[in-house]
């Protein structure tokens, strides 16, 4: 039988929505004491957390959006299958230097980022 847990408070707050609706909310939080003072600028990592555990992988994924390629044509290009891809973009599947080296040069890119 699982046990109930308490959650823990958060110390943060995190607004989503339009700029203006962004600056809207956090002028009200000012104004209610919630924070001191807004931040014009959050880590990376708290906008895309795969980021900390999975930085190859989104690297790949964003490399291969800027060349507008979907998994299927990368895949026709460089030989690799397109489940192999989607696992390396996950995060799930490590990247060997072959396929680094291929798939480097179908976006364009250095293939030691991907090691």
């Amino acid at each position: 039988m699982l046990e109930r847990t308490k959650k823990h408070h958060t110390e943060s707050i995190r607004f989503y929505g339009s700029p203006d609706a962004i600056k809207r909310l956090r002028e009200c939080a000012v104004s209610a004491g919630a924070v001191e003072m807004p931040v014009d600028s959050i880590p990376a990592e708290e906008v895309f957390p795969d980021l900390a555990t999975n930085s190859v992988g989104i690297y790949l994924k964003g490399s291969r959006y800027r060349e507008e390629l979907t998994q299927v044509q990368l895949a026709e290009i460089t030989g690799i299958p397109r489940r192999h891809i989607s696992e390396m973009e996950s995060g799930k599947r490590t990247i060997g230097k072959e396929s680094a080296k291929k798939l480097a040069e179908a976006l364009g890119i250095d293939y030691r980022m991907l090691l």
